[in-house]
């Protein structure tokens, strides 16, 4: 097949999903095309197969912003004729599947089936608020097929805009042959000492990741047992965490890593991942930590209850409640047998439910059908 994808190309779960999904896709031998402001993160090699067109906004006097959303419509569409997609595969439905949508009336050429995957945040906050509401739902309805990186997110999105097309649920994945136990390059005595555990956390440090929470748990665990933090990541409460640090005193305790393209060789040294978010649609980040056999803390109420089995490969617990979760940290941290069992079930039932091979297989099952109506 040829196929467009469109994504946002910073650090955050939609980019690095579709753009695992286009390497995934070109070794399969479909030809794939990203359509884009930038390099997809994580798109950092020459791939057979493989494409990157950049999209150009142009800067006039009357434009108080660049209008991206008609600069990407003219390039999909360029695209779409130049290269004869049948596909277009757009990750956030807004201002991509809108995009996608105005592409197809300026297209003169075979028309691609547009693909719509939403992931979180494109529902849950921009497609919530009332100046993009009306066309965060027009967007969905537009296009040809629907998916959802979570069974919650697939029925809060029916919920919340009233759509009664059917929504595939495709979860997130890992790319085996990357995320597991063995694909460290670091060393754990670069961060800590013997014996001291190794906490992580990755996001882009957004209020919703509430890296305060983070700071809190890590407070408490280290004040029962000396351990180590590793930050990964930016955003715009990065300095918010380093402010933290800074009050309680754990500037020696926690290392900021900022943004990293290869958080592979990273994961595989911690022995307990945070990931305390008022909200996830699905929590990739978790995934990839799991498959790399690190056990997770992580919330209730959201799509973390599809990846982490509570008491098993983590912890699920109240939103805001650092106290429990500190405690069920400590507890496991200090029972070296059940940490190793956990570890040995987070790689397991990632590996079982979420290998790149079983759900890139999914996408291509779900393309054939969009394409034969």
């Amino acid at each position: 097949m040829n196929i467009g994808i469109t994504c946002y190309p910073v650090a955050g779960g939609s980019g690095i999903v579709a753009t695992e999904l286009g390497q995934q896709l070109a070794t399969r031998g479909h030809q794939v095309h990203f359509i884009s402001y930038a390099l997809p993160f994580r798109l950092d090699r020459f791939q057979q197969n493989l494409y990157f067109h950049g999209v150009e906004t142009t800067a006039y006097p009357l434009f108080k912003h660049p209008p991206y959303t008609l600069s990407l419509a003219a390039k999909m569409a360029e695209v779409v004729c130049q290269y004869n997609l049948e596909i277009l595969h757009v990750h956030y439905a807004v201002p991509h599947a809108t995009s996608a949508f105005l592409a197809k009336q300026l297209i003169t050429c075979k028309i691609p089936k547009i693909i719509t995957t939403l992931h979180g945040t494109d529902i849950t906050l921009v497609g919530a608020d009332p100046s993009y509401y009306d066309i965060t739902r027009f967007s969905i309805n537009a296009s040809d097929g629907i998916t959802a990186v979570s069974a919650y997110l697939a029925e809060e999105t029916k919920r919340e805009f009233k759509i009664n097309k059917e929504i595939a649920v495709i979860p997130n994945f890992f790319d085996n042959s990357r995320f597991n136990p063995d694909a460290q390059s670091c060393k754990r005595r670069s961060f800590a000492e013997d014996r001291e555990p190794i906490i992580a956390h990755i996001s882009n440090f957004r209020p919703v990741k509430r890296i305060t929470d983070v700071i809190d748990i890590f407070d408490r665990i280290n004040r029962e047992m000396p351990a180590k933090l590793l930050l990964i990541g930016e955003g715009p409460d990065a300095i918010l965490a380093r402010r933290q640090a800074n009050k309680r005193n754990l500037n020696d305790r926690i290392v900021f890593l900022g943004n990293q393209d290869r958080v592979e060789a990273i994961l595989p040294v911690a022995d307990l991942f945070l990931l305390p978010s008022e909200e996830e649609s699905f929590g990739l980040a978790a995934l990839e930590a799991l498959a790399c056999g690190v056990p997770v803390i992580g919330t209730l109420g959201n799509g973390m209850v599809e990846v982490i089995e509570d008491g098993i490969n983590g912890f699920l617990l109240p939103v805001g409640d650092t106290v429990a979760m500190a405690r069920a940290g400590i507890d496991l941290l200090k029972d070296e047998t059940r940490l190793g069992q956990f570890k040995q079930k987070a790689r397991e039932l990632a590996y079982a439910r979420f290998d790149s091979a079983r759900i890139v297989a999914q996408y291509e099952n779900y393309y054939t059908k969009i394409l034969n109506g």
